[in-house]
């Protein structure tokens, strides 16, 4: 990430003193100018540390520090005084500063003292971002697989892991595209730096352009203050955008400037700043098809595509189910709260024979939802959705594989971890996504009677099967194979 200090200080000659002690190369430098509300408009600012003099911070002292403390980013403060007053430094240091330095000071002690801050500032913001990721962190050897498509997938992975090539990650809802974009930055030369992920799907357009590159204050309604965006943040490592289909074109043609000159601006600012990062996108989209229907830059596709990845579907890769529901079981077990160690043999040839059309993302739901409802130590067809198993009674309804939590105490950690827009959007799209599996499943894979049950126009059933990637062919009786 690229680091921020604020100088809010009215000595100019102090203030390019401090511009030569700091590096050029990952740190960037901003004044605050004025006579009035100097501390008020650093204050606006987002910064990791603000470098003031006394004279610039408002009295009460403790409150104006108080005010620093209170920001999102936290910043630290540090103070330079024009004398050596020993009970004035102890002072601001009581009253929140986290360094206190004498103007007179030798450039080297100053500039050792920053820097210091400035790594441990960066060492807390990496350490957060670490947090925010899942708890079992992705490798590639999660994708080990016994199927000869997904170990032919993985041969090409390994190629470029080491690499700082773009990466276009393609391939059905629910195959694991992030996943396997943080196993591959967790095993490449930038593992050290952040890992920084943008739903380019999931934010209304207006948003989206601030949440990559961030935004000055007034820069829109709203901006009360400045703020960073994705790309800063992934400076040093790996920023991924997913569903980068959604993206609106004139918001294409600013990423595809991003990438092609390694700089970016933030919204309402004036001048571009270097960045250095490695850009991972993700699509279930034909992008192809997108580009030639002129819904994506051409330009920014062979940008982005210098290496295409598509994930198998886990209906390709049969071979792999047993033991992906032996280690999920192992995974959601102490996190559901349920003793259960295993599944029989029916259960898991019922979940061999069905088509998956969420792919991994529905085989994780399946089984968390089956082991809440098991009553003994394996799972067996009665616990799974009655889609897979094929045992519908007279008049039940099919159901998903979608497990929504009822009680404040049933919400996942990593639900809590992220904005409530995403978690609704990724549960509306579960729940169609199963809904509609189960009726084509129900109906033998027949449009027009699957759209008149679910009351709704062929039309946009074909649209929602399209997104989901739902075949009606997947959901057809098979025929009996020759003897």
């Amino acid at each position: 990430m690229l680091s921020r200090v604020i100088l809010a200080m009215n000595d100019a000659e102090l203030r390019r003193r401090i511009r030569r002690m700091l590096p050029k190369e990952d740190v960037l430098v901003e004044t605050v100018r004025g006579r009035n509300h100097l501390w008020e408009r650093a204050a606006r600012k987002s910064g990791d540390v603000i470098v003031a003099t006394k004279s610039a911070i408002p009295t009460p002292i403790v409150n104006s520090i108080a005010l620093f403390q209170d920001l999102p980013e936290s910043p630290a403060v540090v103070v330079i005084c024009q004398n050596e007053d020993t009970e004035e430094h102890a002072e601001l240091l009581a009253a929140g500063c986290d360094m206190v330095l004498y103007a007179g000071l030798p450039d080297e002690s100053i500039s050792d003292t920053l820097l210091a801050i400035l790594e441990r500032r960066s060492s807390l913001t990496q350490d957060g971002l670490v947090a925010r990721r899942p708890l079992a962190q992705p490798q590639l050897t999660d994708f080990i697989s016994n199927s000869p498509t997904m170990q032919k997938f993985m041969q090409v992975v390994r190629r470029v892991v080491r690499s700082d090539t773009s990466l276009l990650i393609l391939g059905e809802t629910g195959v694991g595209k992030e996943r396997l974009a943080q196993a591959i930055h967790a095993e490449g030369r930038r593992s050290d730096g952040p890992f920084v992920a943008v739903n380019c799907g999931a934010l209304p357009e207006s948003l989206l352009e601030s949440e990559l590159f961030g935004h000055e204050e007034g820069a829109f309604t709203g901006a009360t203050r400045s703020r960073r965006g994705a790309f800063e943040l992934a400076h040093g490592g790996t920023i991924f955008l997913d569903e980068i289909g959604e993206m609106a074109l004139h918001l294409q043609v600013k990423l595809l400037r991003a990438l092609q000159d390694r700089q970016i601006r933030r919204v309402g600012g004036e001048k571009p700043f270097n960045v250095d990062v490695r850009v991972m996108a993700a699509s279930n989209r034909d992008l192809e098809q997108e580009v030639r229907a002129k819904r994506f830059r051409n330009d920014l596709f062979y940008r982005l595509s210098v290496v295409s990845l598509t994930v198998p579907p886990l209906r390709q890769r049969v071979e792999d189910i047993p033991a992906l529901v032996e280690s999920y079981i192992d995974y959601l077990r102490p996190r559901v709260g349920c003793e259960v160690y295993d599944i029989s043999p029916d259960a898991l040839e019922a979940l061999c024979e069905y088509s998956w059309p969420g792919n991994v993302r529905e085989l994780i739901n399946v089984l968390e939802r089956a082991i809440l409802l098991c009553a003994g130590e394996e799972i067996t067809p009665d616990d799974l959705p009655s889609s897979i198993s094929g045992a519908l009674g007279d008049g039940e309804r099919a159901g998903g594989s979608l497990y929504v939590p009822t009680r404040p105490d049933d919400v996942s950690a990593e639900w809590l971890g992220r904005p409530l827009r995403e978690i609704r959007r990724e549960v509306v799209e579960d729940l169609e996504r199963s809904y509609l599996a189960a009726m084509l499943h129900q109906t033998a894979g027949r449009v027009g009677e699957t759209a008149r049950r679910a009351g709704m126009e062929p039309r946009s059933l074909y649209d929602k099967m399209k997104r989901y990637q739902l075949r009606k062919e997947d959901f057809r009786p098979k025929k009996p194979r020759g003897r």
